[in-house]
């Protein structure tokens, strides 16, 4: 289990393996890949990020997953792999779930609700997620650690 402090000083714990926290997830974050671009949504507040959000009532983390990332960028999911999950802790703390999704298509929506829809970015994320107009969650060691984990797991030649 890895350890640290998110952008806003909140303490993380992150972990591979599941079900590792007392506290259920609730939430999803999918790290996407869509013809070896890195497929991000731009958050109207936040900036660029990857999709992800709460699950619904009755709704399975995966369903959650396959959800936020059509609702966010219109992107249907060819495959989704359980990555890890984290807890943020805090006031009121969470986990949330980690998935890698390989996007299949990218469908037309009119609305991208709380985001103003896909982004795709080529080449490296390491260091480019650390830019101003990317997310304060892109930026923490979530990230970071998730990339290398997927790039272990997945595809040893995945440019990260």
């Amino acid at each position: 289990m890895k350890e640290f402090h998110d952008q806003n000083g909140q303490p993380v714990r992150l972990s591979f393996q599941p079900n590792q926290f007392s506290l259920p997830s609730r939430h999803v974050l999918v790290i996407c890949r869509f013809q070896d671009k890195w497929l991000l949504t731009s958050h109207k507040i936040r900036g660029l990020e990857f999709p992800g959000g709460k699950t619904e009532s009755g709704e399975t983390l995966e369903e959650a997953a396959r959800r936020e990332v059509f609702e966010e960028t219109g992107a249907r999911l060819q495959s989704l792999h359980y990555v890890g999950e984290y807890e943020v802790g805090g006031e009121i703390p969470f986990v949330k779930t980690i998935f890698y999704g390989v996007v299949e298509r990218i469908e037309e929506r009119e609305t991208f609700f709380e985001t103003n829809g896909p982004v795709f970015i080529s080449g490296p994320l390491l260091k480019a997620r650390l830019k101003d107009e990317y997310s304060f969650i892109m930026q923490d060691d979530v990230i970071a650690t998730s990339l290398l984990e997927i790039k272990r797991k997945f595809d040893s030649k995945m440019d990260i």
